[in-house]
């Protein structure tokens, strides 16, 4: 199997089990739901762990608007729209292999895998030879999931990524088979 979503929430899951503290349970929780949610594209799901004016942080791409969407619901639908609904890429997995949590944020870190349609990249201008096969984005990535201390929900996300996951994507296709279907 080379994309598993599953494996997205497993580390998180097993950290809350064992988690003591409650407020600290609390955050795992809320990580734990929109995980999911983001994993059957319900985007409303996701913005219901979020607190009223959420902030997106993509440290790779500071100034890109569109994947920075701060201080609205509205602006966080709108990039989930962009970047899962209208590419085709909601078949995704961060596979953790660590999570830290305390009172104010969790930090997620592993391996960010999702299957890109081949049209959504050739559209970008990259070529692949089947316009209708997936194709596998690859790269490390740290989520930090800071905590809002007046609501107690989600302030958004912050993510640092380690390399350019669509370099060499065209040379890394795979099939259906190659997905695991979800499990929630």
């Amino acid at each position: 199997m080379k994309l598993n979503p599953n494996n997205t929430w497993r580390l998180v899951q097993e950290r809350m089990e064992r988690e003591t503290d409650a407020r600290i349970r609390r955050n795992l929780e809320l990580v734990l739901q929109h995980m999911k949610a983001e994993a059957q594209g319900d985007i409303e799901g996701v913005v219901a762990t979020l607190c009223d004016r959420p902030r997106y942080l993509a440290h790779d791409a500071p100034h890109d608007e569109g994947l920075n969407p701060s201080w609205s619901k509205d602006a966080v639908r709108a990039f989930y729209d962009m970047t899962i609904v209208q590419t085709g890429a909601h078949q995704l997995e961060l596979n953790c292999d660590r999570v830290i949590a305390d009172h104010e944020a969790v930090m997620t870190e592993g391996v960010m895998r999702m299957a890109y349609p081949g049209h959504t990249l050739a559209s970008f201008g990259i070529e692949v030879d089947d316009p209708d096969a997936y194709y596998l984005y690859q790269t490390r990535m740290s989520v930090v999931w800071p905590i809002d201390p007046e609501s107690g929900m989600l302030l958004g996300e912050e993510t640092y990524t380690g390399t350019d996951g669509f370099e060499g994507i065209a040379q890394r296709k795979i099939g259906a088979g190659d997905i695991a279907p979800l499990a929630i």
